[in-house]
């Protein structure tokens, strides 16, 4: 069983389902629902990862408040190994404000609080449980993350980066080693200058994106049409294609892929088969709502692939 170490964020959000966005100054009655989910990237993947079948480590900063008290519980409850999560007496627990329309389209807002304290300390202490692996997001403050890719090359642990929230000002070029590096369409344009609309521009945004981080591998997710793949060993690139499913609410489906990919690709070494696999996981994923709550476990991404006859 690989042991994966998350170093990343943790939220509670604030979902509203909502099919009118206000302009300024404009007021809607809303008869759709709202609720308060488990969320943040970090969570989002360090659950995929328990669910998965992984032993998960998760390395993060929770307020001392009724959030991170509930937080601190699910991860407890999911088997996800919570020694390393520091309770930040300052800072409150992060928050996402999701707005969710009818075609499961989603806009985020984070207040990122105790995520934005997590330390170089916080990481060290972590590294003591000895991981396989380390994953990231950018969601957490930008020198938690350069300190932390940097002690993963010393020490020769591969780490898996999903790239958001984007920035184009963020220095990947300083994250030498990775293994892989996955944005989505939007954050690949931030990073890039380049929309990864046809295979064409996918292959141009990948070389780009190769040669600033140095990653292995580049996995750009492209939603509904899949994600497109560049091996550098190889030197090749193409679509991996996603499976089709009905769309309910995107939320947490980025983070549910590159976490299921990640674990795939620990067990395989196949960064193409690793993909196919993160698709059956998005795929299912973005069929429930919910952030957290919507990430499948490993016997269901079994069903699913058995019921479609698909082999990986």
């Amino acid at each position: 069983m690989a042991k994966i170490l998350v170093v990343s964020s943790a939220n509670m959000d604030f979902v509203m389902r909502v099919g009118d966005i206000p302009t300024a100054g404009k007021t809607v009655i809303e008869s759709r629902s709202y609720r308060y989910v488990p969320g943040g990237k970090g969570a989002n993947s360090a659950l995929a990862f328990a669910r998965l079948g992984a032993d998960c480590v998760f390395c993060t900063r929770l307020g001392e408040d009724a959030n991170g008290e509930a937080l601190r519980s699910l991860y407890d409850g999911a088997g996800i190994d919570t020694r390393y999560i520091v309770t930040d007496r300052a800072e409150p627990t992060g928050l996402a404000v999701i707005m969710v329309e009818d075609e499961g389209a989603n806009r985020i807002i984070v207040y990122p609080g105790a995520n934005n304290a997590v330390c170089r300390a916080d990481v060290e202490a972590a590294l003591e449980c000895a991981p396989d692996a380390i994953f990231m997001q950018l969601e957490i403050g930008e020198a938690a993350i350069l300190e932390t890719a940097a002690m993963a090359a010393k020490r020769g642990i591969p780490v898996f980066v999903d790239a958001g929230p984007a920035r184009a000002d963020f220095p990947l070029a300083r994250m030498v080693g990775l293994t892989v590096l996955s944005p989505n369409e939007s954050e690949t344009e931030i990073f890039t200058g380049i929309s990864p609309d046809s295979e064409e521009d996918c292959a141009a945004a990948a070389r780009r994106l190769a040669a600033i981080s140095d990653a292995k591998h580049i996995v750009i997710k492209l939603g509904s049409r899949g994600a497109y793949v560049w091996d550098r060993g190889a030197e090749r690139g193409e679509i991996v294609p996603a499976y089709p499913t009905d769309a309910v609410d995107t939320t947490a489906a980025g983070d549910a892929f590159t976490a299921a990919m990640t674990l795939e690709y620990l067990r395989t070494g196949d960064i193409f088969r690793a993909v196919r696999y993160g698709n059956a996981v998005g795929a299912i994923t973005v069929s429930r709502p919910g952030a957290s709550t919507s990430i499948p476990t490993a016997d269901e991404v079994e069903e699913f692939l058995s019921r479609r006859g698909i082999e990986l």
